[in-house]
């Protein structure tokens, strides 16, 4: 199955434990999502990230939260982001943590893809639901 919609993002710095050197910034934020479509769902998560001194270079790392429904089905599961940028060349993977999920969602594996336009944001998320 998938499914496309539109998602509102919310990141907020927060006290980071390590702090970057030699060019290197490292920085810890809260994240705060709602999900608009056949996913209609808030996530809470943290997200870590390097900025290099080379522009259109970074990483980071996140893990969300997601709760409430997909395709009329309650629950929620949990999605873990590994994401590069090389000199502006960017690689997502965004996947369902396996056996995250609960409810009527147990059971749920996947990925998503994040696309950015005109400064809006838009998921397409492909997924299975097994029984």
């Amino acid at each position: 199955m998938k499914i496309t919609g539109e998602f509102e993002v919310k990141l907020e710095p927060m006290k980071a434990y390590a702090e970057g050197n030699n060019g290197i910034k490292l920085s810890r934020m809260s994240l705060d999502k709602t999900f608009y479509g056949e996913l209609d769902a808030t996530s809470k998560g943290e997200m870590l990230s390097a900025m290099t001194p080379v522009k259109g270079s970074a990483g980071y790392v996140a893990i969300e939260q997601v709760q409430g429904m997909l395709k009329g089905k309650k629950g929620g599961f949990v999605l873990q982001h590994f994401g590069t940028m090389d000199k502006g060349e960017d690689r997502l993977i965004l996947e369902v943590v396996p056996d995250s999920a609960t409810d009527e969602l147990k059971g749920l594996s996947g990925k998503m893809a994040i696309i950015i336009e005109d400064g809006k944001h838009f998921y397409e998320f492909e997924y299975q639901l097994s029984s």
